[in-house]
């Protein structure tokens, strides 16, 4: 165990955790924040994703846990199912040598499964504002026992008008307890949640971690989601790597993209949360050391890395926060050496790269899918770069003699060459060149959907409209049935997006919801205020489609 973590106040049994999870040395909010959070305060904690703010508040969670006590004495809200499924994956880990029991709750899944669960009891709820409310309701949670709430991501839930519920929530729970809350920003609306549901609180805020546009070169490729091994693998073809970083979202992903890049003739190695410690110390110097040079990893394992040399970061999974992306990205192009990250992107991912775009405030580059002949070209390149060192080296006087035995038998030298090349090419053979389409970047027609008017006649929907090259669809949370026009639209969007209302385009008002065209040059600047736009004085949730 780390001397750093040492000093956080962890018991024993958390602290031989998070030395089996590889974690090298508490990250900023985790070392600010834990000691806190282990004398029971309240704490506003301002980071963004990928900066371990789940272990910040789960390990003095778990450490708070006792064990005589009955009901739940955890509750942790979440804006949406995935931070849900992550943050009570990591929980589990965290808590697994002291047995601590975690339930996510969240919109979709059985209710009978949550409630089944629910009664057995357990130590930790993580879930949703809207299915959290609904179990209060049916009077199958019970929060009368929390000594511990946690608010992540307060921005997000206030843009998807979670606030209220939250309110109804924290009214079901104890007044006297500790209360945490996670923002990577702090509008007046998630402030005024604090002033009124915390008890001097203590503040910590970091950094966001920020990428260097000269020492990175950030590209995307786009694909359909069935080839992106494919894509993955013609790109290792064509690509000077000399050591890889491959992010994919899960720890099942790390093995079955190692066992599909393996099977192909390249070579790597996977690092997740599944590894002992030793192991992945073992895996880590075999990387440094550049006897292997594909790492496929989850943001999790990735955390603690201290490699400086890292030519390629290649984005498998895109990830939904655009901080995840600069956390990724940012692990290559470091100590003063040039980086390159390319990510795969399809098309129904746009907007989110687009929104990365925004926030990073520097273009992302698309590049082609590399084609079969180009392949075949580096191919070649290669081999004659090799076949010229050593000609000029001098050093092939064994070959030469089979040469001449070969030559006295009658064969051209230039066939025997041919030969002996062909020969020295046959682990190609074990890399195909996997089939890969090209994928334009304007949206096909969608298919008319059919939906019923009060009377009974059918219309067509908003899903018979197409989108105009260059442009990108969003969402608003607001229809005919607020008063909402056209006009509201425009307006709001120009002011809060900051760009000129006479580029916005094709406007459809539904009863419940609205869509905006908006050119895909201003789509990341227009996400990056997605959680202030206003519609007749009321906040509206804006996404892409």
């Amino acid at each position: 165990m780390t001397t750093e973590f040492m000093k956080s106040g962890l018991i024993p049994e958390l602290e031989q955790t998070v030395t089996e999870l590889g974690y090298l040395a508490p990250t900023p909010i985790q070392s600010e924040t834990i000691p806190l959070m282990l004398e029971g305060l309240d704490v506003i904690g301002q980071a963004q994703t990928g900066t371990g703010k789940t272990a910040a508040f789960m390990l003095p969670i778990i450490q708070n846990l006792k064990k005589e006590q009955r009901g739940i004495q955890a509750l942790v809200l979440v804006p949406t199912r995935e931070l849900a499924l992550q943050v009570a994956q990591a929980s589990t880990e965290y808590g697994k040598h002291l047995k601590a029991r975690v339930l996510t709750v969240y919109g979709g899944q059985p209710y009978y499964q949550q409630v089944r669960q629910l009664r057995q009891g357990v130590d930790i709820v993580v879930g949703t504002p809207g299915r959290i409310l609904d179990l209060i309701n049916q009077k199958e949670l019970d929060l009368s026992t929390v000594s511990t709430t946690v608010i992540d991501e307060a921005d997000e839930m206030l843009s998807m008008g979670f606030i209220q519920d939250i309110e109804s929530i924290l009214s079901f729970c104890p007044e006297e307890r500790q209360t945490a809350l996670f923002s990577a920003t702090m509008p007046p609306r998630v402030t005024q949640l604090a002033k009124k549901y915390m008890k001097t609180p203590r503040h910590v805020a970091i950094e966001s971690e920020h990428l260097t546009v000269d020492a990175v070169e950030h590209r995307y490729c786009l694909v359909n989601e069935a080839e992106k091994l494919a894509v993955l693998t013609r790109l290792f073809e064509v690509e000077t790597i000399s050591s890889a970083l491959i992010f994919v979202n899960t720890r099942v992903g790390t093995s079955d993209l190692v066992n599909e890049l393996m099977g192909r003739g390249f070579p790597a190695e996977a690092l997740n949360g599944d590894l002992a410690q030793q192991t992945r110390e073992q895996v880590l110097n075999r990387f440094r050391n550049r006897q292997i040079s594909v790492l496929v990893a989850t943001d999790m394992a990735a955390r603690g890395l201290d490699i400086t040399d890292i030519s390629h970061v290649i984005i498998y999974d895109l990830p939904d926060d655009p901080e995840l992306y600069v956390h990724r990205a940012g692990r290559t192009g470091r100590a003063g050496k040039s980086g390159t990250a390319i990510s795969l992107v399809t098309r129904k991912q746009l907007w989110r790269l687009h929104r990365i775009e925004g926030y990073t405030r520097q273009p992302i580059t698309r590049i082609p899918i590399p084609t079969v002949e180009q392949i075949n070209h580096v191919r070649d390149e290669k081999m004659k770069e090799q076949l010229l060192l050593w000609l000029k080296r001098g050093r092939c006087q064994k070959e030469l003699t089979m040469v001449e035995q070969l030559t006295e038998q009658g064969f051209d030298v230039s066939q025997i060459a041919a030969a002996a090349i062909k020969v020295a090419r046959r682990e190609e053979k074990q890399r195909p060149i996997a089939a890969a389409s090209d994928v334009p970047e304007v949206r096909e027609k969608r298919p008319v959907r059919m939906t019923n008017n009060p009377d009974g006649r059918q219309r067509n929907d908003r899903f018979n409209r197409t989108v105009e090259r260059g442009m990108a669809r969003f969402v608003l949370s607001a229809g005919k049935m607020h008063g909402i026009r056209p006009a509201d639209i425009v307006g709001s969007i120009a002011q809060h997006g900051k760009i000129p209302g006479s580029v916005i385009g094709a406007i459809t008002i539904s009863e419940r919801h609205s869509t905006v065209d908006i050119p895909e040059r201003f789509a990341g600047q227009v996400l990056l205020n997605a959680g202030t736009y206003k519609l007749k004085n009321t906040v509206v949730t804006l996404k892409g489609e």
